[in-house]
This record gives C-alpha cells, sequence and structure tokens, in this order.
C-alpha cells in the first residue's frame, strides 16, 4: 500500500488546482456539495486554491438529501468558508418523470440514474453562466467498480481526487480536521431514503482498497469485485483504452486500475507526491497516471488509461 505524507499531498494537490484554473482562464470552480466525504475533500482543497469556489447542494426527492446530506454539507461550507447555493430539482425530477410516461416504461435504475445527470446538468449551467470549471468528486475506488452514473456524476472538468480510495480518502479528511459526522457517516450516494453503497454493492470499501493496492481479496469479495469492474469495460471509448486501463501492482500481482478519468472530464487526478505523467487524450484532455512506467513502456500518448463504468 501506498505511503502517503498528507501534508505533501495536500501542499501538490492544491497547488495543481490553482495553476489549473490559471492555465484555464476560469474565474473559479463549482463542485456538488453533496454532504459526502469525497464532495468534502474536493471542496477542501479547491477553496485552498481558489478563493472563488462554489458548492451547490443539490436535494431530488430523497428525504436524506434535505436532511442529512444538506447539514453536513452546510457545516462543511461553514468551516472552511465555502459559498453556498441551493437548488432543489424534485421539481424537475418529477417534470421530467412525467415527460416520459407513454414514451418508455421506466425501470428502478433508470429513475434512479435521473437525480445524478440533472445534479451535472445544473453544475455545468452554473459553470457555463459564471466561467467557472466543475470539479470531479469520485475515489479510486468508485472507479474501479464503476460505481457512478455515466454524464451524471461522473462527468467533471477535472477532479483533483481520482487516485484516492476510499480509505486514503478517510485518512486524508482526518489529517485536514473534517468534521465529524461526514469522516464517520456511512458511504450513500442518496439516490433513495435508506441507500447505501456497501449495501447495494454487496462489498465494503475495506476490502475493495486492499484488492486494488494489495491484491489481496476472499473469493467471494474478488468475484464482487471482478464483476462490477467487467461490467464497466463496455463503455471504454475504443479498445486501445481498453487495453491501457490496468496496471500490474507492485504489492500483488493483481491487475490494478490507473488513477479515474470519468467521462465528460479533461484532466483526473494531481501530480502528488507520487511519481506519475500526463498523457494526452484526443484533443487537449488529459489524465494522470500515477505510476509513469506503464507509459514509458507501451502506452501511446494518445491513448490514456482511463476507467469508464456502467450505470448503477
Amino acid at each position: 500500500m501506498i505511503t502517503r505524507n498528507w501534508q505533501e499531498e495536500y501542499d501538490g494537490r492544491v497547488a495543481w488546482i490553482r495553476d489549473l484554473v490559471h492555465s484555464a482562464g476560469a474565474k473559479g470552480i463549482v463542485f456538488g456539495n453533496s454532504g459526502g466525504k469525497d464532495s468534502a475533500l474536493v471542496g477542501i482543497l479547491c477553496k485552498a486554491a481558489c478563493g472563488n469556489t462554489v458548492g451547490i447542494i443539490m436535494p431530488c426527492a430523497s428525504r436524506r438529501n434535505f436532511g442529512s446530506d444538506a447539514e453536513d454539507g452546510r457545516e462543511l461550507a461553514l468551516q472552511y468558508g465555502i459559498e453556498t447555493r441551493t437548488v432543489d430539482l424534485t421539481a424537475v425530477r418529477a417534470a421530467e418523470l412525467e415527460a416520459l410516461k407513454g414514451v418508455t416504461d421506466m425501470t428502478d435504475l433508470a429513475v434512479s440514474n435521473i437525480a445524478p445527470r440533472l445534479r451535472m446538468t445544473t453544475l455545468y449551467a452554473v459553470a457555463a453562466a459564471e466561467g467557472l470549471l466543475v470539479a470531479g468528486t469520485g475515489n479510486r475506488s468508485e472507479g474501479y467498480m464503476g460505481y457512478y452514473t455515466k454524464w451524471g456524476d461522473g462527468a467533471h472538468d477535472f477532479n483533483p481526487i481520482s487516485d484516492l480510495t476510499a480509505t486514503e480518502v478517510i485518512a486524508f479528511l482526518k489529517f485536514l480536521g473534517a468534521p465529524r459526522s461526514i469522516v464517520e457517516k456511512a458511504p450513500s450516494a442518496g439516490l433513495f431514503d435508506g441507500q447505501t453503497d456497501e449495501q447495494e454493492m454487496g462489498v465494503t470499501y475495506e476490502a475493495i482498497d486492499r484488492y486494488l493496492t494489495e491484491g489481496i481479496a476472499t473469493d467471494k469479495d474478488r468475484a464482487i469485485i471482478e464483476r462490477f469492474h467487467s461490467r464497466s469495460e463496455h463503455k471504454l471509448p475504443d479498445p486501445w483504452v481498453r487495453r491501457f486501463l490496468h496496471r500490474d501492482s507492485t504489492a500483488a500481482p493483481q491487475k490494478q486500475a490507473h488513477s479515474r478519468a470519468r467521462e465528460g472530464s479533461s484532466r483526473s487526478g494531481p501530480p502528488s507526491g507520487s511519481a506519475g505523467c500526463w498523457c494526452s487524450d484526443r484533443g487537449d484532455s488529459q489524465s494522470f497516471h500515477p505510476a509513469a512506467a506503464l507509459c514509458q513502456s507501451e502506452a501511446s500518448p494518445a491513448f490514456p488509461c482511463r476507467s469508464s463504468a456502467p450505470e448503477r
């Protein structure tokens, strides 16, 4: 497992974000403040890098969205001085479902993915209106599992935590003194009341992270993890990218995903203390590789490592 110096990680990521905003000519950053761990870490890092960082709280039908999630999001914003706005998307979601009546029979899965896509539409509307960059909030563990909604919470302009596992996100938050209510809450996408990530996936983040960093898992956990992961590969943009999705672990022979670049992203994962390199995607998009060996030996600059995913 990688040993991280959190102060160096903080300084490096903040500097990377600051440089990215400047080089893009952007006026600031906007992110979805869900009240969860990942969005909390992204908000802290972005605010430290850019004073004009805006967190949008976007409740959408779920009672939890209006309750504990919103409260935790506001507590984070208060502690770190992050500007906060609230957009209630409940009526928009209802209007979309009404418009789809007679067009198709919506499944529970299809319905649950509406909210993340409405939230991303909202973030990009704010970003376009104010000249901001949209910060992604997904971690490496979710990326490998494909546990996010394509073109929903999977879209962003950059993602400063895509190379961190869920376990590392918690350690980072503790180092930064984030609100205890956020650090200790059960991970949940908030798609519906009572939903938790680990219950829905059938495996814990602790097990996922150990598999990613050490290649160790029970037969049951390994089967679940690889099933989730393999179901995501069909969304990769082309076979060449699929070829470079994995890297060999130095700790174990199991293959691992590179830091994730989600759909719609331009940059994912900052060059922090660990060795790495940038590879250009088609056009000006880039993805950061935490380990440079693959690029030096095989990968063409035209084909970065990207991790895509199926819908939940």
